[in-house]
């Protein structure tokens, strides 16, 4: 990987003695930040970090998805694993990181929250609908020390409406007999904030036995401001899901007709339920010094009836998951405005975890019948999973042009697992895991940034079963710590637009791919990630706003742990595209009428750690929009989604039995048309 281009674009950059760093930073926004301000007392992460992306309300609230993490398909360098089974529907990573399951490196949190379940995949962002969300914030790397478990490559946080006064609505109808409607209420006055939201879709789906409904309920209230010294407040929200699953096919059968389930998947769905409750609380305890704290309980209940293949031997492939999991947890910040020149933030979290997991495995039938007795229960474990985790970090702020942060964290670890035999045992001992942190931020000039940060991250296993618990016969490990470091560029390339040119790389010991849902782990051993991302956002004229960005990246296993057999020693991580780019263009033809476009693309990648299956998966799909504005109250809007109709499929390596292992794909919807009515009051 070359970095010259970022080199020559530094050394040109014109320097100007009066700079701007005390409003500086590295972060890009695509659209409007509709969010009602409430301080909270606490850092933003525009303020300390630097990879940092938003994306706004108005790029979001009347986007027709099924599920809220293909939003985040519009921001620069995100993979989209798009699994399209129902209710597992799929996920966003990034910097290298794929999202089959393996790895599960990105924190993702709502409203602050930490949303994602024991495993590190991110099913609570499915309660969320594109109406209730206010923001979407990417932390890219390895230099936020807010957050721990899960934070291997970044992290999203969510943010959905909070204050103001409002009634807005949307009703959509589209292909596949999708139907979606979306309320949000806003009251504020006298102190008091009141948030409401209610949503629901339903669709027959692309394929057969596709079918899918799900609704959403959310309310927040909150009292008093933090600049009158105190603000309280709840947030609840409950959700819930019924689907079909379609299958995945062999090559065969995508080729005979993409829309098509087979018998064998009649039976297969899932039904999945979801609630998360915090209270909140933020004191201003001096000019200088704020507190802020959050108590959360999450809870996750899923049932989940899968055929993963067409073998009709064994009964590996049929399958019956059900997870149980509450997550119980405390978030606490105080910061301290200690001069002009520093500020200091300490951070104290705490999550415990109670979790179930059942795993049944069915005989042979076509289709499996799940309402028999399984074959055997591989699973029937409950486990716990407890972590402390604590931060401190500073802003300094020698001189204008100038901002160091730098931060340190540590976590620890414990819990214990009973198998269904009686079998017991604690959680490997991974002791204090500290994490150092180093920004810096360096302003040339009003609208040119140069920043650089340096960190360590850390992964260590989840499940119920070993290797992430040391019962009998299982050896002792230690967490996999990532480093990286970035070296980045911020600056105006004309009036009106904003760019940001950026090289990573991020380098991890003893890293495993695991699966709890499969008991499934493989020793990595050494990686290296790397790459470079390269965006813009710009208004050209009154009437046309651009953005694009292009990623490019790569992960190789550098050294192998495992033990001897098929070196994996220079092979790419599996499911890593080399390439992520996205394009975008909006065009106000009249005060009422708005048109768009947009389009994202995806490149191939292997299946498996061997790189012996090829490469799949790849795509380059493009969307076209349009809104018209009737009244100031009502406007309507009509998508296009796939234009061109192409043809592509996510893929995925079928290893039940490694004499058949082949590709095994999930296609994803065709050329679609979607029409919506919106209010706002």
């Amino acid at each position: 990987m070359k970095t010259s281009t970022l080199v020559a674009a530094l050394a040109a950059a014109p320097f100007a003695p009066e700079a701007f760093a005390q409003s500086a930073d590295a972060a890009l926004t695509l659209g409007k930040v509709d969010v009602h301000q409430h301080s909270e007392g606490q850092l933003s992460a525009h303020q300390v970090l630097t990879s940092v992306d938003v994306l706004g309300a108005d790029q979001i609230e009347s986007r027709n998805v099924s599920h809220s993490w293909e939003l985040l398909g519009q921001m620069p360098g995100i993979q989209l694993t798009e699994t399209r089974q129902g209710a597992e529907s799929g996920k966003v990573s990034f910097r290298a990181f794929n999202g089959e399951g393996y790895l599960n490196a990105i924190k993702t949190l709502i409203d602050g929250i930490p949303s994602n379940v024991n495993s590190g995949n991110q099913r609570f962002i499915d309660m969320l609908f594109p109406l209730e969300i206010s923001y979407i914030e990417v932390v890219r790397g390895t230099n936020d020390p807010r957050y721990g478990l899960h934070n291997i490559g970044g992290n999203v946080n969510f943010g959905t409406r909070q204050g103001g006064t409002y009634t807005d609505a949307r009703l959509a109808y589209g292909s596949y007999n999708t139907r979606d409607m979306q309320l949000a209420v806003g009251r504020e006055a006298d102190g008091i904030a009141q948030n409401y939201f209610v949503g629901t879709q339903a669709s027959e789906g692309y394929r057969d036995h596709d079918s899918s409904k799900k609704y959403s309920l959310g309310g927040k209230w909150f009292f008093g401001s933090l600049e009158d010294g105190l603000r309280i407040g709840l947030t609840a929200r409950a959700y819930h899901h019924e689907a079909d699953e379609p299958g995945f096919m062999t090559a065969e059968e995508l080729h005979a007709g993409r829309r098509r389930s087979d018998l064998r998947n009649a039976n297969d769905g899932d039904d999945r339920d979801m609630r998360q409750f915090a209270a909140h609380l933020d004191m201003k305890l001096t000019d200088a010094v704020t507190f802020g704290t959050r108590l959360y309980y999450n809870r996750y209940e899923d049932d989940r009836r899968v055929t993963f293949s067409d073998l009709p031997t064994g009964n590996l492939p049929r399958q019956r998951r059900v997870w149980d999991e509450r997550q119980t947890g405390l978030l606490g910040t105080l910061t301290w405005q200690a001069s002009p020149m520093l500020t200091v933030e300490g951070g104290l979290n705490y999550e415990q975890q109670d979790n179930g997991y059942l795993r049944e495995r069915y005989a042979y039938a076509e289709p499996t019948d799940f309402s028999r007795p399984p074959a055997r229960v591989q699973n029937n474990d409950r486990h716990s999973f407890d972590n402390w985790g604590a931060y401190v970090q500073a802003i300094y702020q020698p001189a204008d042009a100038w901002k160091i942060v730098p931060a340190y964290r540590v976590d620890r670890f414990s819990g214990h697992t009973r198998l269904m035999d009686g079998t017991t045992g604690r959680l490997q001992d991974y002791g204090s895991i500290g994490q150092p942190k180093l920004s810096v931020i360096h302003s040339l000039g009003e609208h040119t940034h140069i920043y650089a940060n340096w960190g360590r991250t850390f992964q260590v296993l989840t499940g119920s079963t070993a290797p992430a618990y040391l019962t009998p016969g299982q050896a002792p490990m230690q967490p996999s710590t990532n480093t990286g470091m970035e070296l980045g560029l911020k600056f105006q390339p004309f009036a009106g637009s904003q760019a940001r040119l950026a090289v990573w790389q991020q380098d991890a010991e003893n890293e495993v791919s695991n699966m709890p849902a499969t008991g499934t782990s493989v020793t990595l051993g050494k990686t290296r990630r790397r790459g470079v991302d390269a965006q813009i956002s710009a208004q050209l004229g009154d009437a046309w706003t651009l953005w694009a960005s292009h990623a490019y990246q790569e992960a190789k296993i550098t050294r192998d742990d495992r033990a001897p057999g098929v070196s994996l020693q220079g092979r790419e991580v599996a499911a890593t595209p080399r390439h992520i780019s996205n394009l975008g263009l909006d065009y106000q033809a009249s005060d009422a009428l708005q048109l768009g476009l947009q389009a994202r693309a995806q490149g191939d990648y292997y299946l498996e750690e061997r790189n012996v299956t090829g490469k799949f998966g790849g795509f380059a799909v493009l969307d076209l929009s349009a809104r018209y504005q009737i009244t100031p109250a009502w406007s309507v809007d009509l998508q296009l989604k796939n234009v061109t109709g192409r043809d592509y499929a996510y893929a995925w390596y079928d290893s039940f039995f490694w004499d058949s292992a082949r590709p095994m794909f999930s296609p994803a919807p065709g050329r679609a048309v979607f029409v919506g009515l919106n209010m706002k009051l």
